[in-house]
């Protein structure tokens, strides 16, 4: 590969080599950083989307993309109540991963705060003033009037409703903070797995042990999104909860460490220890040519090409015997060397024997049609050299 590059001095953006070379995001992802990162200060109040549409990203491409932002820390989404009791979408972008106590640091500094938002019982009515109820006034008689397919609502386990169930993010683990990631971003890849953050926690614990068990976010994400039922998936919460723990994988053994030794159990194994690989010792060739070794599995002589070579000429000498012997072709034999001359001579041989035998053949028996042409014929004629005398 011929490399040629020259530095600009003006209109560009510095990109870290752990982005520009970062295992899990992809081409789309990086772009975006590098474009994102570019902007001026008055490019920031486009959504992640329009930046994207601008780039040509879009559809399936920015949701991978924006995915990958999303798992490996450089784009941070909350929602919160706005103006109106609207729901508003907050983005942080960054150039560098951050956590997520991170992210709620920056956007404290920045004036942004979270759950403020004033509810749309605060305000008045926009048209009008209240009045009282005219229509539907008289309950009914029976309560079961139907079946009800409403779903309750979804309780968090363990949850004690005298004190609030929402655990602060500061208090997550590094595990527990990327394993609730991936269960929040299951509503990517289907609908019918949203959950909330309650919901997601009470799964984050499954989820750790299996990122402990040497399975990757990603690995978990196909795992728990794949496959789906065909009907449809009634509860999130208790199908990602019993497929977790259906297929959860083996644990993973610590490796013993270096000059430590393992305490001897109490019982024996049932299954005994393997013993140490044997290694077939190096044996010198007795075979023609340069010395040369090999590792003789069942104490032979010769390494397995002089073996291939001896058989071969084993049969060669069969050969010649079966073709009349060796020859005196000279040429042949030094030409091509060992028993491949002498073969080939020998056929050389053969072939000429074949075509002397089948000349005298041929001459004896264009000497038999003479005689029986010069014999005389029966009825008083008499035929020689082809000429005919008959008696009138």
């Amino acid at each position: 590969m011929l490399w040629h590059a020259i530095a600009p001095s003006r209109r560009y953006t510095k990109a870290s080599h752990d982005v520009v070379r970062h295992p899990r995001l992809g081409s789309d992802a990086k772009i975006l950083i590098l474009y994102v990162q570019g902007l001026p200060d008055d490019g920031t109040d486009l959504a992640l989307s329009e930046h994207a549409r601008k780039l040509g990203i879009k559809g399936r491409a920015f949701q991978r993309a924006k995915e990958q932002l999303v798992m490996c820390g450089f784009v941070h989404e909350e929602r919160t109540v706005g103006e109106r009791g609207r729901w508003v979408t907050h983005q942080l972008f960054a150039n560098v991963p951050l956590g997520e106590a991170e992210a709620h640091a920056l956007w404290s500094d920045a004036g942004v705060c979270f759950g403020g938002g004033s509810s749309p019982s605060a305000h008045s009515p926009t048209v009008g003033q209240p009045t009282t109820r005219t229509v539907g006034h008289q309950l009914p008689v029976d309560e079961e009037q139907g079946k009800n397919s409403s779903h309750p609502p979804v309780e968090a386990p363990n949850a004690d409703p005298a004190t609030d169930a929402k655990v602060p993010v500061g208090a997550l683990t590094a595990e527990e903070a990327e394993a609730e990631r991936v269960l929040l971003s299951l509503r990517h890849a289907s609908a019918e797995l949203r959950l909330g953050v309650l919901q997601a926690r009470s799964l984050v614990a499954q989820a750790v042990e299996w990122m402990r068990r040497g399975v990757s976010g990603g690995e978990l994400r196909r795992v728990l999104s794949s496959n789906l039922p065909p009907d449809g998936v009634r509860s999130a919460v208790g199908f990602l909860r019993y497929r977790m723990e259906l297929m959860m994988p083996e644990a993973v053994l610590p490796a013993p460490a270096r000059g430590v030794e393992l305490e001897a159990k109490a019982e024996p194994p049932s299954v005994p220890p393997a013993g140490p690989r044997y290694v077939a010792p190096l044996v010198t060739c007795a075979g023609p040519g340069t010395e040369h070794v090999f590792r003789a599995m069942a104490e032979e002589t010769e390494c397995p090409d002089c073996q291939q070579a001896a058989a071969w000429e084993r049969w060669a000498e069969h050969r010649i015997a079966d073709l009349g012997g060796d020859a005196d072709d000279w040429q042949a034999q030094e030409q091509l060397g060992g028993w491949r001359g002498r073969l080939a001579a020998a056929t050389r041989a053969a072939a000429g024997r074949a075509s002397a035998a089948q000349q005298a053949e041929g001459a004896k028996q264009a000497e038999g049609a003479e005689k029986d042409a010069d014999a005389p014929v029966p009825g008083g004629e008499y035929v020689a050299a082809g000429h005919g005398h008959g008696h009138g």
